[in-house]
């Protein structure tokens, strides 16, 4: 298998701007570095800091492609100089720094995994960015054990039908707040074993007679935040991974004195490629096991072709996904 010197590639006309920017373009096909894998894309998946990179709000890191696209799906088209894990032909999927709106992409071979037996590309490229999101927020920041309660806001999001369902299978339990009583019940569908829809009832007053929770996954923010603390059992860990409603907020300080709560958040993205090769690897060794045995199963709402990138976007931006969007180029 050897790769064209050119691809398509998604770019943002302008540089940024709404979803009718994304432009199908020809740009040199990139060639691995040593440590590096180049990835023939089958599927790649689209998530919401696409859409914020897109509008100029969230940067590559240095080095990372400027190209949208934090995951992808397909087979290892050329291997960089080293030693590597991997041959050429073999299925992976991989965390992306940038690249997955293209018909190649070349990452890190330690972010690479191989993709779970029975899943095809477009399923495989919906696992990455949202399982490597939920295990590090919730099981490594949040400490979530079984016998414990998650709650956990946009129930029906990528990341939402994710954490719900290894929730479930490390043997927690979830409440799911969602914006309607389509997607509540959705949620409910997934495995949460309380669904609430924050447009017609009170999500902290709902939470507390179910018992409270012990860990808070927000994406929210604004008047979410106190809110979540009102929620949270003594001990507990509320851990912000974005702030849809705003990222300044207003809380009490007595109550998590008196209740010894944990606040904390990360971003993925970010993180060190030793980082995310770790990280990659404790995924690999507890969710994959998972994925294998059912209990966590991909939840693909929709599926765009590449030159498409702009509907895909418009289509996330909606609000009316129920799991995760992909581009197939």
């Amino acid at each position: 298998m050897s790769a064209p010197s050119r691809m398509i590639a998604i770019a943002v006309e302008g540089g940024a701007g709404p979803a009718s920017a994304l432009q199908a373009v020809e740009i040199d096909t990139p060639v691995p570095a040593a440590g590096q894998i180049l990835i023939r894309v089958g599927a790649a998946g689209v998530n919401r800091p696409d859409i914020l990179q897109r509008l100029g709000f969230y940067p590559p890191p240095p080095g990372a492609s400027a190209t949208l696209g934090l995951e992808v799906a397909g087979e290892v088209a050329a291997i960089g100089p080293g030693p590597s894990r991997w041959q050429v032909g073999d299925r992976v999927t991989a965390l992306l720094g940038g690249g997955g709106y293209a018909q190649y992409a070349v990452v890190d071979g330690r972010h690479a995994l191989p993709i779970p037996a029975g899943l095809d590309a477009m399923a495989a490229a919906s696992l990455p960015e949202t399982v490597f999101t939920v295990f590090a927020n919730v099981f490594e920041h949040g400490a979530l054990k079984a016998g414990e309660t998650l709650l956990l806001h946009g129930a029906t999001s990528g990341i939402g039908v994710t954490a719900i369902q290894m929730a479930k299978a490390a043997g927690a339990r979830v409440i799911a707040t969602a914006r309607g009583a389509d997607k509540a019940a959705s949620a409910l569908k997934i495995g949460a074993d309380l669904a609430i829809d924050t447009t017609t009832q009170d999500f902290t007053a709902e939470a507390l007679a179910f018992g409270g929770a012990d860990v808070i996954l927000d994406m929210v923010g604004g008047d979410f935040a106190q809110k979540g603390l009102d929620c949270l059992k003594p001990g507990g860990r509320i851990v912000y991974i974005a702030f849809q409603a705003g990222g300044r907020v207003e809380i009490d300080l007595q109550k998590i004195m008196q209740k010894r709560l944990t606040i904390t958040g990360s971003t993925l993205r970010p993180r060190s490629a030793d980082e995310k090769a770790r990280l990659a690897q404790a995924v690999e060794a507890t969710v994959w096991p998972w994925i294998t045995a059912g209990q966590v199963r991909t939840m693909v709402d929709r599926s765009f072709p590449l030159a498409e990138a702009a509907k895909a976007h418009a289509w996330l931006e909606s609000g009316s996904h129920v799991g995760k969007v992909v581009l197939v180029p």
